[in-house]
């Protein structure tokens, strides 16, 4: 089964509004959020964050031509709210 992992950088309604976007899609094997706890170190030099979080997000697909269509689909979504998103091998 393809995956894709990404980091959403935004809010809590970014990363809710990316995850329900990408239940639409048809397909999908799962989409689970990731607990890192590396990530609870904030950067103490960035301005203007309060908002902002990294969401560590794992969507499994069911072909790999469907998991470029999520990873199309994910960072259209990332784009329209203003969301940072990285896609990676692993985390």
């Amino acid at each position: 089964m393809p995956m894709i992992r990404f980091r959403l950088v935004g809010s809590r309604a970014d990363a809710d509004t990316l995850i329900i976007g990408l239940h639409g899609i048809d397909g999908i094997e799962y989409i689970e959020e990731i607990d890192d706890p590396t990530l609870s170190f904030r950067d103490l030099d960035s301005a203007n964050d309060s908002d902002a979080h990294t969401y560590v997000i794992e969507v499994g697909t069911a072909s790999d031509s469907l998991a470029g269509d999520v990873r199309v689909g994910a960072a259209a979504l990332a784009h329209e709210r203003n969301a940072g998103i990285e896609f990676v091998d692993a985390f």
